[in-house]
C-alpha cells in the first residue's frame, strides 16, 4: 500500500484553508492498522514448519530433530553419543590441564626466586649481566601496592630492600621463567657450569641454532606445564566438537529431508567475533 501527499500552493486564502481541511480528513480515514491481518497477503506454509522445526530441534540438542522426523534410531544415538563423549572429554581434559596448571605453579612458587634470579644471573653471565637482567621479556614487581617492571630492579634496590619487593606471579612469569633463558638463574638447583651438558644445570640444543640453558628443576617444570597446555588444547577441540555436532546434525535434518524446496536459498555466513578480549566465531543461518 503506497500513500503519496502532494501539497500545492494557491494564491487564495480560502481556497489554501479548504485544501488542507481536506488533507487532514483524508489522513484521519486513510490510517493502516498494522494489526489488522485483512491488511496482509499472506499464505499457510506447512512444508516449511515440517523443515525448519527439526532444524531447530537438532540445533539445540542434536539428534532431537532426527526423533522427532522418526528417523532409523542409529541416527539421534549417534549424534547424542556424540555429544555427550565431546561434553565428557572437554570436562574431562579441563580438568587435568587446570590440575596440571596449580602443580607447575606451585612448584615454581618453592623453586623460583628473584633474588636468586639477580644473583646467579650476574655468575652465569658476568660480562654482560646488566643487559640480561633488562633483557626483552618483563616479570612484573610489586612494592608497597605500585607495580614496576624487572628491567628497573638495579635502581629499586637502591631505593627498596628485598623484603618489600615482590614479583607478579601471573601468566606471564609462569610462561618466562621456563621459556627463556634470561630468568634460568632463578631455579635453586645446586650450581654447576651451565654451559655444558650435564649437571644440575646443563645446555641442550634445539633444533639447527638455539641453545637452551635448563636446570633438572626447570626442565620438570616445562614438562608439567607442556602436559597442562596440551590437555587444555584437547580441551578446546573437544568443545568445538560439540559446536560441530550441533550443526552437523541441524544440517542433516535438511539433506535428508523430503521436502527441501523451502530451503533452496539457504545461506551460511561465518564472521569473527569479539567480546571483552576474547576471540570467537558467528554462525549465521538464513533461510
Amino acid at each position: 500500500m503506497r500513500t503519496e501527499c502532494i501539497l500545492i500552493s494557491y494564491s487564495d486564502f480560502n481556497l489554501r484553508q479548504i485544501l488542507f481541511q481536506f488533507m487532514l480528513t483524508s489522513v484521519a480515514y486513510c490510517q493502516f492498522d498494522i494489526y489488522d491481518i485483512d491488511n496482509y497477503n499472506y499464505s499457510l506454509d506447512s512444508t516449511r514448519n515440517e523443515t525448519s522445526l527439526p532444524l531447530i530441534k537438532s540445533l539445540i540438542f542434536p539428534g532431537w530433530g532426527q526423533l522427532s522426523k522418526g528417523d532409523p534410531l542409529w541416527k539421534p544415538f549417534l549424534f547424542v553419543g556424540v555429544e555427550f563423549f565431546a561434553i565428557h572429554s572437554s570436562f574431562s581434559y579441563s580438568n587435568k590441564s587446570k590440575k596440571l596448571r596449580y602443580d607447575f605453579e606451585n612448584f615454581a612458587d618453592n623453586h623460583w626466586e628473584l633474588k636468586r634470579w639477580y644473583d646467579n644471573t650476574k655468575v652465569i653471565f658476568p660480562d654482560n649481566w646488566r643487559e640480561i637482567i633488562v633483557g626483552t621479556h618483563k616479570l612484573g614487581l610489586k612494592i608497597n601496592d605500585k607495580y614496576y617492571q624487572s628491567e628497573n630492579l638495579e635502581e629499586l634496590l637502591q631505593r627498596f630492600p628485598w623484603s618489600d619487593i615482590q614479583v607478579v606471579r601471573d601468566r606471564d612469569f609462569y610462561e618466562n621463567i621456563g621459556k627463556y633463558d634470561q630468568f634460568v638463574g632463578g631455579w635453586d638447583d645446586d650450581f654447576d657450569n651451565p654451559f655444558d651438558s650435564e649437571g644440575n644445570w646443563y645446555s641442550e640444543k634445539k633444533g639447527n641454532v638455539e641453545t637452551v640453558i635448563l636446570t633438572k628443576r626447570k626442565d620438570y617444570y616445562r614438562n608439567l606445564r607442556f602436559d597442562s597446555n596440551r590437555y587444555s588444547n584437547f580441551a578446546r577441540i573437544a568443545t568445538s566438537a560439540i559446536l560441530l555436532n550441533h550443526i552437523l546434525s541441524g544440517f542433516e535434518t535438511i539433506l535428508n529431508s523430503k521436502k527441501r524446496e523451502p530451503f533452496k536459498n539457504l545461506s551460511i555466513e561465518l564472521r569473527p567475533y569479539t567480546i571483552v578480549n576474547e576471540d570467537g566465531v558467528q554462525l549465521i543461518l538464513s533461510w
